[in-house]
C-alpha cells in the first residue's frame, strides 16, 4: 500500500479587485499518494497553475489546509520554460538549486553528475544551453529540480513550449525518468492526451471557481509507454469521457 504525502483539504482561492471577490479555486480535497503520477486539467483559466503555486507555498491560499505528512518536505517545481541560464555551463545549470538551497555538497554533486551520465548529457556537461537541443534543455530542467530531491514534483506544463515531435520524444524521456527515480508528480497541462499517457490519475477542474469535477483512474496494460498508450483502445475511451467532462467551449 502507497504511503500518503500530501493531503489537500478544503481549499479555496480568492482575488480581490477593485471590482470585487473573484473566486478562482473552491473547495478542492485530494490526496497525493507515494508514486503518484496525477495529471490536472481543465478549461483555460480554470485555476490550474493557481493550485500548483498554492502547494508550493508562492501564493496565499485563502482558506483550507494543505498537510504535508513528512518532516522537512521538499517541492520541486518545474516551470513551462526550461529557465536555463546561456552563461552556464550544463553542468552548472544541474546544480543552481542545489547552490540557490546550499546543498551544494561533494555528495550532492557526485548526484548530480550520475543524473547527467544516466540520461546521456554526460558528454554535453561543460556545453552551454545554446548548444543543446530543446529536449536535451528540459532533460537538464528536470535533472537541476531532481537534484535537491524532491518529495513530490510539480510541472506547470512542462512541454508547452515545445513543437508537437519533440513534445512527444521529450514527455517520453522525462516519464521514464520520473518512474526510473521513483517520483510522485503533480503536473497541470492543457493537452489531454498527454494527461491520459502520462499520469495514472487525471483530476478533472471544473471553470472558475474550480472544483474538482471527477477523479479519473487510469487503467492500460503493463508497461506501456506513453506513445504506446495512445494506440491503445482505453486512451481513446478516457479521451472522449474526460473530453465531455471539460467546460470547454468552441
Amino acid at each position: 500500500m502507497k504511503n500518503n504525502i500530501l493531503q489537500i483539504k478544503n481549499l479555496s482561492k480568492s482575488y480581490y479587485t477593485k471590482n470585487g471577490e473573484i473566486k478562482a479555486i473552491e473547495n478542492i480535497s485530494l490526496e497525493i499518494n507515494e508514486g503518484d503520477f496525477i495529471a490536472v486539467v481543465g478549461s483555460s483559466g480554470c485555476g490550474k497553475s493557481t493550485l500548483l503555486s498554492i502547494i508550493a507555498a508562492l501564493e496565499e491560499k485563502s482558506a483550507g489546509e494543505i498537510i504535508f505528512n513528512k518532516k522537512d518536505f521538499v517541492i520541486g517545481y518545474m516551470l513551462q520554460d526550461d529557465a536555463l541560464f546561456d552563461w552556464l555551463t550544463i553542468k552548472d545549470n544541474a546544480l543552481l538549486g542545489l547552490e540557490i538551497k546550499h546543498l551544494k555538497n561533494s555528495k550532492n554533486i557526485e548526484y548530480v553528475d550520475q543524473l547527467l551520465k544516466t540520461y546521456d548529457l554526460d558528454n554535453f556537461k561543460l556545453k552551454y544551453p545554446k548548444e543543446l537541443s530543446g529536449g536535451m534543455k528540459q532533460r537538464v530542467s528536470l535533472i537541476r529540480t531532481l537534484a535537491i530531491q524532491p518529495d513530490i514534483l510539480l510541472l506547470d506544463e512542462p512541454f508547452s513550449a515545445l513543437d508537437y515531435q519533440t513534445r512527444l520524444a521529450v514527455s517520453e524521456d522525462v516519464y521514464k525518468i520520473i518512474k526510473k527515480e521513483n517520483k510522485t508528480v503533480i503536473m497541470v497541462t492543457h493537452d489531454l492526451a498527454e494527461a491520459i499517457s502520462l499520469a495514472d490519475k487525471v483530476v478533472v477542474l471544473s471553470k472558475r471557481p474550480s472544483k474538482i469535477k471527477t477523479i479519473y483512474n487510469m487503467k492500460f496494460p503493463n508497461n506501456l509507454t506513453p506513445i504506446l498508450k495512445r494506440q491503445t483502445k482505453e486512451f481513446n475511451m478516457y479521451y472522449e469521457q474526460i473530453w465531455k467532462d471539460l467546460d470547454v467551449v468552441v
